[in-house]
């Protein structure tokens, strides 16, 4: 292990939960740190500071809500994932607007919760240094000129219609939920049809099969998401 090591802090009340997260994150080659509680997650934080936390919604002694909460209100702004064996909407809707990255619902696979992992840390390089042209598999997006191509085709988006893909491409590879998507095109008191109806067209003009989205992936009751650049 290197002394530039990515390191993770895991927050979960189960300890075979915490030794699967220990032992599989660290073959992937991070460096992982324990909290059993909130009160522990919060010592380990202000003693060394993680790269990113693996959240358990469900802690002893304070809702992984409420922890997350805390700390966004502190200004840390390091990734958090959820982890969580609660598969509510509600739940989850509540964590992505309290400023988790993304969530991964137990029982769960430690390469998909990889997998996400990298796309959260690499989300917050991109907001720190956001290119110019945004990029994934045929989908091009130039953010300056406000030009998107398919397959190199030039592709005609109403004004809503860009600034929906805009703020999707900015967040990508992250699940942003109904109500946030909203209060950054529309403001806070639209409705949500119309993000649906604009998403909707959206599709049938960047899609090959617009019923089978490659490109934005709905997360049912909670929001969509776009795949993450190349």
């Amino acid at each position: 292990m290197t002394g530039s090591a990515v390191k993770i802090l895991v927050v979960d009340d189960e300890p075979p939960i915490r030794k699967l997260l220990r032992v599989g994150l660290t073959a992937q080659g991070y460096e992982v740190q324990e909290a059993p509680n909130a009160s522990a997650a919060r010592q380990s934080v202000a003693d060394v500071m993680p790269d990113l936390i693996v959240l358990d919604l469900g802690l002893p002694d304070k809702s992984g809500h409420d922890l997350l909460q805390e700390w966004r209100n502190e200004g840390l702004s390091m990734p958090v994932v959820i982890l969580s064996s609660r598969t509510d909407e509600a739940g989850i809707v509540k964590a992505l607007e309290s400023g988790a990255d993304d969530y991964v619902t137990k029982p769960f696979g430690i390469n998909e919760l990889g997998a996400r992992i990298r796309v959260a840390l690499r989300h917050r390089l991109q907001q720190q240094g956001e290119k110019a042209i945004f990029q994934t598999g045929g989908l091009s997006i130039d953010l300056v000129k406000r030009i998107v191509k398919v397959d190199g085709a030039e592709i005609k988006l109403s004004p809503k219609e860009y600034d929906i893909l805009r703020v999707l491409a900015q967040h990508a590879g992250k699940v942003l939920t109904h109500q946030f998507l909203l209060k950054q095109i529309w403001g806070p008191a639209a409705d949500v049809q119309y993000l649906r109806v604009y998403v909707r067209q959206l599709r049938q003009k960047i899609e090959q099969i617009p019923d089978q989205p490659h490109y934005i992936t709905t997360e049912t009751g909670v929001g969509y998401r776009l795949r993450e650049p190349d």
